[in-house]
C-alpha cells in the first residue's frame, strides 16, 4: 500500500469518525427520551441513562451504512474541495483505483465493527437489557404479562406467565394434548424453581386428567416436572434478538428448531450479522460519484446534501425491508441479504460508468 493509499484511508476514517460523533449522540438522545418514558419508582432515569450508554455500541452497529457514507463524503468531500483528489488523479491514481481503495477502508471499517457487534455491543446490550427488567420487575406498575414465555415440545405446550425478579417462573401453565388434540393433560403452578437435568418443582399445583368423559383434578403442594426449558433458554428468551451474538443465535435457532418452534426472528438476526457488512460497503462505494467531482463545481454541495438524503433512505428501507420479511414470514436469505446485494451491485455500476465518464 503507496502513500497515496494509506493518505485516502486516513481521510476516510477521520469522516467516518466525524460522522459517528454527529449521529451517534443524536440517536443516543432520542433512546434516552424514550427510555424516560419507562421511568418509575424502581426504575430511576439514572438507570435510564446507564441503559442508554450501554445502548451506545449497538447504535453504532445499527448506523454503520448511514456513517459509512456520511464519513466518506466528508473525508472525500474535502480532499475534492481543496483539490486534492486532481492531484491524486495526476500522480497516475484512476477514479477505479481510487475506488478500490475506499473499498478496502470500507473492508477495514467493517472488520472493525464486527468486532465490536461481537464483543462489546451484544454483551453491553444483554447486560442494558437485563438491568432495566430486573428494576422494572420490583415495579408495582409492570406489567407482568407483556413477560409471557410460550414452549412446545411434540404434544406439549408451556405457558410461563413471567419471570420473577429472581428469574424463577412464575404461573405455569402444562398442555398435554392426544393425537386428535382433545386436551390429556393440564398442569397449573403458581410458581417453579429450577433443579438439575431440566427438572423443575412445581409449587401449589392444580393438576386435571382427562379419562374418557372423567375428568380428575387433584391438587398438589409440589411435585417434579421434565422441564422442556431450561434457566438459560428463559434468561435468553428475555432478550432481544438483536443483542445476541452469533454463536448464541446458531445455539438458539438449533434449539428452537428441535422443539418444534418459530425461529424466524432468531435466523433474520443472524442474516443481519452479514447482510449488515454487505450493505456499508454498497454506500462506501456510492462515496465516488457523490464526492468524485472537480472540486470548484458549484453543485457538489446539493450533491453532498443528496448523498445524505440517499444514505438515510437506505437505511430506512433496509430496516423496512427486515421488518415486512417479519411480518409476511419471508425466508431471511431473501429479505435481509437480497436488499444489500442489490445495493452493492448497483453502486459497482455505478461506480464503473463514473470511471468510464472520467
Amino acid at each position: 500500500m503507496n502513500i497515496f493509499s494509506r493518505y485516502l484511508i486516513r481521510h476516510l476514517f477521520i469522516g467516518y469518525f466525524a460522522a459517528a460523533l454527529l449521529l451517534v449522540p443524536l440517536f443516543t438522545l432520542f433512546d434516552f427520551i424514550s427510555e424516560l418514558e419507562d421511568v418509575s419508582a424502581s426504575y430511576s432515569w439514572l438507570q435510564a441513562l446507564l441503559v442508554v450508554i450501554y445502548l451506545v455500541p449497538r447504535c453504532l452497529v445499527n448506523l454503520s451504512p448511514f456513517i459509512a457514507l456520511l464519513g466518506g463524503i466528508v473525508g472525500l468531500g474535502n480532499m475534492s474541495k481543496n483539490m486534492e483528489l486532481t492531484a491524486i488523479r495526476c500522480a497516475g491514481f484512476s477514479t477505479f483505483r481510487v475506488a478500490i481503495v475506499v473499498l478496502i477502508s470500507g473492508v477495514m471499517f467493517t472488520a472493525s465493527l464486527a468486532i465490536i457487534d461481537e464483543w462489546i455491543a451484544s454483551p453491553l446490550q444483554q447486560q442494558a437489557q437485563i438491568r432495566k427488567d430486573t428494576a422494572l420487575a420490583e415495579s408495582e406498575e409492570s406489567d407482568p404479562n407483556s413477560k409471557t414465555i410460550w414452549g412446545q415440545q411434540g404434544d406439549e405446550f408451556v405457558r410461563i406467565d413471567h419471570l420473577d425478579k429472581q428469574g424463577q417462573p412464575q404461573g405455569v401453565e402444562v398442555f398435554d394434548y392426544n393425537a386428535d388434540l382433545t386436551l390429556k393433560n393440564y398442569l397449573y403452578a403458581q410458581s417453579a424453581t429450577y433443579g438439575e437435568n431440566h427438572t423443575w418443582t412445581l409449587h401449589n399445583v392444580k393438576h386435571t386428567q382427562w379419562q374418557g368423559d372423567r375428568q380428575v383434578t387433584t391438587q398438589q403442594p409440589s411435585m417434579l416436572w421434565a422441564s422442556i426449558f431450561n434457566s438459560d433458554n428463559l434468561k435468553q428468551l428475555q432478550l432481544t434478538s438483536e443483542s445476541y451474538s452469533i454463536p448464541q443465535l446458531k445455539n438458539y435457532i438449533h434449539y428452537l428448531k428441535s422443539t418444534a418452534q418459530p425461529s424466524m426472528e432468531y435466523r433474520s438476526a443472524l442474516w443481519q450479522k452479514l447482510g449488515r457488512p454487505i450493505l456499508v460497503l454498497a454506500m462506501v462505494l456510492l462515496i465516488i460519484p457523490f464526492t468524485f467531482v472537480n472540486g470548484r463545481d458549484t453543485g457538489m454541495g446539493n450533491r453532498l446534501s443528496l448523498g445524505v438524503i440517499v444514505g438515510l433512505v437506505t437505511y430506512i428501507i433496509y430496516q423496512i425491508c427486515i421488518n415486512l420479511g417479519l411480518i409476511f414470514s419471508i425466508t431471511p436469505l431473501i429479505a435481509v441479504i437480497v436488499p444489500p446485494v442489490v445495493m452493492l451491485i448497483a453502486s459497482v455500476v455505478l461506480v464503473y460508468r463514473f470511471n468510464e465518464r472520467k
